[in-house]
């Protein structure tokens, strides 16, 4: 049980990270979306990519590591109902992430191009836009959904 702490500390964090990051670059682009300003979409869409490279990531690798070594750690099963249901929801927020850091990255350079030409955000930009944020739904809701798991622990 000695690295039950630190592992459940880690878990988390990280959980947070991925939570907290993911929410505030959800609202910052949908900010500057809504500006209608080019510059501020551009450095924007530059600052979200970054963001999940440098925050999402590591959070994304470390919540099933330290997750599966929790459950060992305390002696429980992958097939307990709100950890299956929790991994099962991660799943789901991984089906939706990863098509979202294509699409921001996307975003992001059409941002750029615009910019840089003088041009106005054309039709594939906004239909990009309104995937990106149909997609970040679902995965939100799954994390407040695991959030409650995780506390209620429900049978």
């Amino acid at each position: 049980m000695e690295w039950y702490f630190p592992l459940k500390l880690l878990h988390i964090l990280s959980s947070t990270l991925l939570f907290g990051t993911g929410l505030g670059t959800a609202f910052f682009a949908l900010s500057a979306h809504r500006s209608g300003d080019l510059a501020t979409i551009a450095h924007t869409w530059r600052h979200v990519v970054w963001a999940d490279n440098l925050f999402t990531w590591p959070a994304v690798v470390l919540q099933p590591i330290t997750g599966y070594l929790l459950i060992d750690r305390l002696g429980l099963s992958l097939s307990t109902p709100w950890i299956l249901y929790s991994l099962i929801l991660y799943l789901l927020i991984g089906l939706c992430w990863l098509p979202v850091l294509w699409l921001q990255a996307r975003l992001r350079d059409l941002a750029l191009t615009a910019q840089r030409s003088g041009n106005a955000l054309g039709d594939d930009y906004r239909r990009l836009f309104r995937y990106w944020f149909a997609l970040g739904w679902p995965a939100f809701v799954s994390v407040i959904a695991i959030f409650a798991l995780m506390v209620l622990k429900p049978s």
